[in-house]
């Protein structure tokens, strides 16, 4: 068994124990990665942790299956309102129940759509266009926005709906205010509509869940969830290889093909919908952690295109990741709408311009910066800032690592306090709008939520908004190539690689991937 010392763990049987077993209590799944959600209210964070997490109790009203297709959920239909190309109708599963019982209705998602484009939201981006939200009866509601948008519904699938009734109850009709470190009830308490219900959590160390007796959908073969996060990787397979775990998330690179070879287990890979960047203070003032004081070396573009040519992606794939990485130019993977072979291009490594570059911005001996870096939330994260470290070195630029745990990393970019940092963005939408209203349009609560750079463009953020209300479908894709042309030749981030997920289990569970690295255990099998 995995025995807990507070946020501890000890392995007390490893590698040597047959595999063979089936799942612990036949129906019981024993699931595992490196870190733990950041909350359970469904509108407060914007992190795939949390999502997956929440994905498993709550659900939206449309999600993608595998092969990242739009498909229902709590919407049997959706569609353009006749007669009025500004409004989306969305017409709601008959005899949804959330946990506690009551009836899921269009009151339910009217609250929650206002809910999730509040202040306070980390998704309210995602609504940024909308207008109103009203119930036309019990299981339709409408969606006015403030012109005809093509691809609203892609944004739902991260839009989790809550009880109205059981927020009141409770006193979470607002969102968790996570920029002032606020608690509130459905922070650690939750009543979905999902295929599992939550019984108890522990935040950092255990998690388990209960399959819904009354659930609406397909029934779970998994009867049970316990939910585990084990930072440290050896840790997390010895635990898999020792029969204490069945389903490791964020397997090591230097496991994989190990893994691959060891009887009763299966390792299972595919491209991940997501990109692993670093991103920069754009500003004019100078950098708290350089000794440049006199301005930011960083708002000269000749300084950003010379980490470009600093950084050695293939390197990068070939060493820090054993292969598993997709390396590139651009931080958008090719699953998502606007991504082109042209702009995927990348530098390759010349120390020579880099260095010419450097002296040419004023900077030939180069500068101190700190790279803030995540150490349990993306593969190998930790490692690839090391290298950054080792490639920016070779021209003079003396970089010190700070790295820590993902809950500290990420308030850093919510709180634009890192002057250089690493990151990861996945694209639930599977449209380039989703990447340019967080990460390139100023920071304004309806848009840039996640531009920690204080990059600030009004030219620039009046085309992103018109991908929200472009119905050409040849003119939305021109702004979008000139968009990702403009943050590419200014270098508004450094794009390193696109992830490769892969994930290991025991051999008698059967599932497909997710692009969207969120396992659906409501879809998994289990053999005897």
């Amino acid at each position: 068994m995995i025995r807990m010392s507070g946020r501890r763990f000890a392995i007390t049987a490893f590698i040597g124990i047959s595999l063979a077993a089936s799942v612990a209590d036949a129906a019981t799944l024993r699931w595992t990665r490196a870190s733990d959600a950041l909350t359970l209210d469904p509108h407060a964070q914007n992190d795939g942790v949390s999502g997956t997490l929440l994905n498993q109790i709550y659900e939206s009203l449309v999600w993608r299956d595998a092969k990242g297709k739009l498909v229902p959920r709590l919407a049997s239909e959706w569609k353009v309102k006749d007669g009025d190309p500004s409004t989306w109708v969305f017409t709601l599963h008959r005899g949804v129940k959330f946990h506690d019982g009551a009836d899921l209705t269009a009151e339910d998602v009217v609250f929650s759509l206002n809910r999730v484009r509040s202040e306070k939201s980390s998704l309210r981006q995602l609504h940024a266009d909308v207008v109103d939200v009203k119930a036309a009866d019990d299981y339709t509601v409408e969606v006015k926005l403030r012109a005809p948008n093509l691809i609203y519904p892609n944004n739902l699938t991260g839009t989790y709906i809550l009880d109205k009734g059981w927020a009141e109850k409770n006193n979470v009709t607002d969102v968790q205010d996570v920029a002032a470190s606020k608690d509130n009830f459905a922070v650690r308490n939750a009543n979905g509509s999902g295929p599992f219900t939550l019984k108890s959590r522990e935040v950092g160390v255990k998690t388990v869940l209960e399959a819904n007796p009354d659930y609406w959908g397909k029934k779970p073969a998994v009867t049970e969830i316990i939910y585990t996060p084990i930072a440290d990787a050896s840790t997390r397979i010895a635990a898999l290889l020792s029969g204490e775990v069945d389903f490791v998330q964020d397997v090591p690179v230097q496991d994989i093909d190990r893994l691959k070879q060891t009887s009763g287990v299966k390792l299972v890979t595919g491209a991940e919908n997501r990109s692993i960047f670093l991103g920069y203070r754009l500003d004019a003032a100078p950098l708290a952690s350089s000794n440049a004081k006199d301005k930011n070396p960083l708002s000269d573009v000749r300084v950003r295109q010379a980490f470009d040519l600093a950084i050695d992606r293939e390197a990068l794939k070939k060493v820090v990741l054993r292969g598993n990485s997709i390396p590139t130019g651009v931080i958008v993977p090719p699953f998502v709408h606007g991504w082109s072979q042209e702009l995927d291009a990348y530098s390759k490594p010349d120390l020579d311009k880099a260095k010419a570059l450097l002296k040419e911005a004023g900077y030939p001996d180069g500068f101190t910066i700190t790279l803030d870096s995540p150490n349990n939330r993306y593969v190998n994260d930790e490692a690839i800032s090391q290298a950054v470290v080792g490639f920016l070195g070779r021209i003079g630029v003396k970089v010190t690592l700070a790295s820590r745990p993902f809950a500290q990393h990420s308030p850093l970019l919510a709180d634009r306090k890192s002057d250089f940092f690493l990151y990861g963005w996945g694209v639930p939408t599977f449209d380039s709008a989703y990447n340019f209203n967080d990460l390139i349009h100023s920071r304004t609560g309806r848009y840039g939520a996640w531009n920690a750079t204080y990059f600030s463009d009004p030219a620039i953020d009046a085309k992103i908004e018109t991908l929200g209300a472009e119905l050409d479908v040849k003119t939305r894709d021109a702004t979008i190539a000139e968009l990702w042309k403009y943050v590419k030749d200014e270098h508004l981030y450094l794009p390193l690689h696109n992830q490769i997920i892969a994930w290991a289990a025991k051999d008698n569970l059967d599932f497909e991937i997710q692009p969207d690295n969120s396992p659906k255990f409501v879809n998994f099998t289990v053999s005897k």
